[in-house]
């Protein structure tokens, strides 16, 4: 390993300072567990390897790891998503970072590589990339990607970096998708928590954090006017149905696509419109993909499309857009801003697609609210500290948050709000114990 850090411009740590304070302020779960993590410190003299996205929220995940006793090494896991500043005041403070707004793909892996030399302990993962890597290194995948890891990791093998892992946890429903099907053909090498699907995450930063960043994305872009618009929400599920209901609550006349008939059914019984994607590319005229797969808009659908429609994608990947087909069918492609590039069709018509397609609520603004993600990442947190004390007992599976610390940050983020709970009488704890008392 040959470098401590990788990133833009180190002077520009100041202001990231600023961002962190603010969002220490809007994250009282994370900052509290902090607190016993410096005196307990459950993750003393353990390396942590972390691809997230370089923002904030994430840098006061990595101090509160860091007050725990850990040493912690981060790359992004998006190539557009670095707040540059917050990755300079990361590094100003000693943390290994590498990671920057714009990078190429190359880039990208070689600094996933960075992550890799250190052999972590434990993966703290948002997509994937990071425990896919190790995995076809393990294995001795041919892939494009693992030449340019292994320009860095050198002679490390994936069996050396593996043999030193407890275990890890994933953040999103893409990268929770990838694990079950590494873990379905038997090759998932090591137990990996999916904080993506505990209640107190998948309820609120799913459709709530990303159902209003995902539309700030659309209207920092753009600064459209959402109120009367013909929006195609392309996904119904935890992320797709928040988008949908955020877009309702602005104004928006909202159309459904789905593949999933239950889904869909619960859309419909919602009050939006269901509609295949041909039939919504006629009318639509902003569209926002969430369904976590691959090309669900492609070519016979730009053919159809209105002039000027608006194209964002909230899924993980940039892969829900083709924009392979754009390129294709287009006559010009021109940059119209930072985040908006658009595709003249040969008849004229103008698709502008946001953020080249990749997560538009980061690539085009600035991600979830602080206060959502003080849930996501107290889960991320203290299923670290789980992983440590039980990992000689986990299974190699993907392995749900541990129903104790999902009820814990639940009651936390209760007590921060000010709210209070109601308690059960002895009378009612008996009454649902029992089997006998009826009618």
């Amino acid at each position: 390993m040959t470098k401590s850090y990788w990133i833009k411009d180190l002077s520009l740590s100041g202001l990231g300072r600023k961002k962190i304070y603010w969002a220490e302020q809007e994250m009282p779960i994370l900052t509290s567990i902090r607190e016993r993590f410096s005196v307990e410190k459950p993750l003393k003299n353990l390396k942590i390897g972390a691809c997230l996205h370089i923002t904030k929220e994430t840098a006061v995940l990595v101090r509160t790891l860091r007050e725990a006793g850990a040493e912690v090494y981060l790359c992004a896991s998006n190539p557009l998503s670095t707040q540059d500043d917050v990755a300079a005041a990361l590094v100003d403070e000693g943390f290994h970072v590498f990671g920057w707004r714009g990078m190429s793909q190359r880039e990208y892996y070689e600094c996933i590589g960075y992550v890799l030399s250190s052999q972590p302990n434990i993966t703290i993962d948002d997509g994937a990339d990071l425990v896919s890597s190790i995995h076809k290194l393990y294995y001795n995948t041919l892939a494009d990607e693992i030449s340019l890891i292994k320009n860095i990791t050198g002679e490390l093998s994936g069996r050396e970096i593996l043999k030193n892992i407890m275990g890890g946890s994933e953040e999103t429903t893409t990268g929770v998708y990838r694990l079950k099907s590494l873990a379905r053909e038997g090759k998932l090498l090591y137990p990996i928590i999916a904080v993506n699907d505990a209640l107190s995450k998948s309820l609120f930063d799913n459709p709530i954090g990303t159902g209003q960043s995902a539309i700030d994305g659309v209207i920092r872009a753009t600064n459209t006017l959402i109120a009367g618009k013909d929006v195609v929400v392309v996904g119904f599920g935890r992320v797709g149905s928040g988008i949908a209901s955020r877009c309702r609550g602005l104004g928006a006349r909202v159309t459904i696509v789905e593949v999933d008939p239950i889904n869909a059914l619960r859309a419909a019984m919602d009050g939006f419109r269901v509609e295949s994607m041909l039939t919504a590319s006629k009318h639509g005229e902003i569209f926002i993909t969430a369904t976590g797969n691959i090309n669900v808009i492609r070519r016979e659908h730009f053919q159809v499309m209105k002039d000027g429609v608006i194209l964002a994608n909230a899924g993980h990947f940039d892969v829900e857009i083709c924009k392979k087909d754009l390129e294709e069918l287009s006559k010009m492609v021109e940059k119209t801003s930072d985040h908006i590039t658009t595709y003249v069709m040969e008849d004229g018509r103008r698709l502008h697609l946001l953020g080249d397609g990749r997560l538009v609520n980061l690539a085009c603004a600035e991600g979830h609210p602080s206060s959502v993600m003080d849930m996501s990442f107290s889960l991320q947190a203290l299923s670290a500290e789980y992983i440590v004390k039980n990992f000689k007992n986990l299974p190699r599976e993907v392995i749900p948050v541990p129903r104790e610390i999902d009820l814990l940050v639940a009651r936390l983020k209760l007590k921060s709000m000010g709210l209070e709970l109601e308690e059960m009488t002895e009378e009612q704890k008996r009454y649902l114990e029992s089997w006998y008392l009826g009618t």
